[in-house]
């Protein structure tokens, strides 16, 4: 399949984006009002929502599911805590596959409370994937991990560029890829080649929002698409030359963006979107 150069085929929206402003039944209803039917369900409003009214509702709008949000963090100080979070990524596991989701994001986890070890950390990172995948397979959920920017390696994922990733998944198997968020890896010398590296098989989703400069805040203020310094349609570029078909994923953390009217946010993204498929 082509990508599209002229509609919206291919564009989904994180409902990140539009996390303060709608719930997901807002979302789904707004995202589908201006013509776009690929979305990322975040799982704190799947539960608020109810996930059979959820997926009753998502099938009935024609929406593409592109990933839920999120499982992981599995690092922590005692056997006992990692548990509990395996136990919640075999929950998510459930709750995608009830809504038809193409992929189970994972953000692995940091550094363990009190502790400054990080080989130790994904060391647990690890074993903990090797525990949930055999029932992700089961599903027929596909696990991806998404490396996430080094600045979050102390608390959020010390699984922080693509190589990590591909080397993640040569060691665990069939059923796990990588989400590429371009905020997350534009920097990563190694870009292009461990993007051919993953190919068509590994990328399981494609997102995308900009990196302002300067970035006033670590968490919370992602740009949107042509507000910043990333070479996003080069991105684009690379993962359709490895092969993926895929949904382009607009996911953008931002006080900023929060504060405005979710419609106008919306077709901002359409319009930058657009303007991105020109360029690619």
């Amino acid at each position: 399949m082509n990508h599209p150069t002229t509609d919206l085929d291919l564009l989904s929206i994180n409902q990140a984006t539009t996390k303060i402003q709608w719930t997901l039944k807002e979302a789904i209803n707004g995202y589908q009002a201006q013509g776009i039917h690929g979305i990322s369900v975040w799982r704190d409003k799947l539960a608020e929502y109810g996930v059979e009214q959820a997926s009753h509702h998502l099938i009935n709008a024609n929406m593409t599911v592109t990933g839920l949000c999120r499982g992981g963090m599995f690092t922590a100080s005692t056997p006992k805590l990692r548990q509990v979070s395996i136990d919640e990524t075999l929950t998510a596991v459930d709750e995608a596959a009830a809504i038809n989701a193409q992929c189970l994001v994972i953000v692995a986890g940091g550094l363990a409370d009190g502790s400054k070890n990080i080989v130790q950390a994904r060391e647990q990172i690890t074993e903990a994937l090797l525990k949930v995948l055999p029932y992700a397979r089961s599903a027929n959920i596909p696990i991806a991990i998404e490396p996430l920017h080094p600045m979050y390696a102390a608390d959020r994922s010390c699984i922080n560029t693509m190589e990590q990733a591909n080397d993640l998944c040569d060691l665990l198997g069939r059923g796990v890829g990588i989400a590429v968020d371009v905020y997350h890896v534009w920097w990563d010398p190694k870009l292009e080649e461990q993007i051919k590296r993953a190919g068509k098989e590994r990328i399981l989703g494609f997102h995308i929002c900009d990196w302002r400069v300067p970035t006033r805040e670590l968490l919370l203020d992602r740009a949107m698409m042509g507000d910043g310094v990333i070479d996003i349609a080069g991105i684009h570029k690379m993962v359709r030359d490895a092969g993926y078909t895929g949904y382009s994923e607009v996911e953008i953390f931002s006080n900023e963006w929060w504060n405005k009217p979710a419609f106008d946010v919306v077709s901002t993204c359409k319009e930058r979107y657009l303007e991105m498929m020109r360029k690619a």
